[in-house]
């Protein structure tokens, strides 16, 4: 089974009590598997770090997550960006647990009425949960899902050369399949290699699926392919469009107030990708924003684009794209 990627706002201790701590950048891992093999069910909670400081490692988790899980300590501006953001990212799985600060006290009503305004249909837990009931919930949700026939996104965030192995990327299944001996491509620089072998959670694999965090060894292919910004996608894929400048409609997000104008710096969070652009045209909410670096925009536009502004108070997230074409 696919793993099932949970964007995790809360406490280091709530973490660990649900799944063994993993990986630790600026995002933190902890996975919890059940049972083996074919059979194994596995969920990857994805803790961003440096949240409200900076915004950038909470957007990369929404770009993998399929669900989400907030821990409420208190009702500050911090949450209210988190709700929007996950609102703005599309998930629409997820669940809220009510754990105020010790000697304090939230008022479920009022996170209800948050959650509707945000438009986010979670479900809400009065106090903690102990953790099976956490895990069961979150399987539930995700209980038939299916492997999609879509072509391959793979960002890769990670790349080194191994003695005997030779060139690894790692990164987070975006969309589609990738299996041992397929022909893929490296953008933006367009390098072409051959996929040697695949490791998912330590274990090596024939395929990884959507939602897997994969190491690649790669034969065929330049280290420097593999620089910051690199996605791979399968060899002559039409999966991704280059935009060096893009028109959209701007979809306004949840309690954001804020008026862009001309010439103001903006940034865009997609496929895990991280972008800025300056405002070239603006209309009503119908934007022209020309890019500093290509953004690569899925053809089908089948997932969710969020424009964000850094100095916006006191919420960073603008909204999303609304049919994005390159001009």
């Amino acid at each position: 089974m696919p793993v099932i990627n949970v964007a995790l706002i809360g406490s280091e201790k709530f973490a660990r009590s649900i799944a063994k701590r993993g990986d630790v950048r600026d995002i933190e891992s902890y996975v919890f598997k059940e049972g083996s093999g074919e059979k194994s069910r596995i969920i990857s909670f994805l803790r961003p770090l440096k949240h409200p400081e900076s915004i950038r490692p909470l957007l990369s988790v929404l770009n993998v997550a399929k669900a989400g899980i907030i821990e409420i300590s208190k009702i500050d501006a911090a949450l209210g960006e988190i709700l929007v953001s996950f609102s703005c990212a599309g998930i629409q799985n997820g669940m809220v647990i009510i754990n105020p600060e010790e000697g304090t006290w939230i008022d479920e009503e009022q996170i209800s009425v948050l959650l509707s305004q945000a438009m986010l249909p979670w479900q809400i837990y009065k106090s903690m949960p102990e953790p099976n009931i956490v895990r069961s919930d979150i399987f539930d949700m995700f209980n038939e899902r299916e492997i999609l026939d879509e072509q391959l996104i793979l960002p890769i965030d990670q790349h080194f050369v191994v003695q005997g192995i030779g060139l690894v990327g790692i990164g987070y299944v975006q969309s589609g399949i990738v299996k041992k001996h397929d022909s893929i491509e490296a953008l933006p620089l367009s390098e072409k290699g051959i996929v040697r072998s695949l490791q998912v959670m330590d274990d090596d694999v024939n395929n990884a699926f959507s939602g897997d965090r994969v190491g690649l060894a790669i034969r065929n292919m330049r280290e420097e392919a593999l620089e910051k910004g690199c996605i791979i996608v399968h060899s002559d894929s039409n999966v991704l469009e280059a935009h060096s400048v893009s028109k959209f409609e701007l979809i306004n997000a949840p309690f954001q107030k804020k008026e862009l104008k001309k010439d103001d710096i903006v940034h865009v969070s997609t496929d895990l990708q991280f972008v800025v652009g300056r405002i070239t045209q603006i209309l009503n909410n119908n934007l022209e924003v020309k890019w500093d670096n290509p953004l690569y925009v899925r053809a089908k536009q089948d997932n969710k684009i969020v424009i964000v502004q850094l100095d916006a108070t006191p919420m960073r997230i603008i909204g999303t794209a609304n049919n994005l074409i390159s001009v």
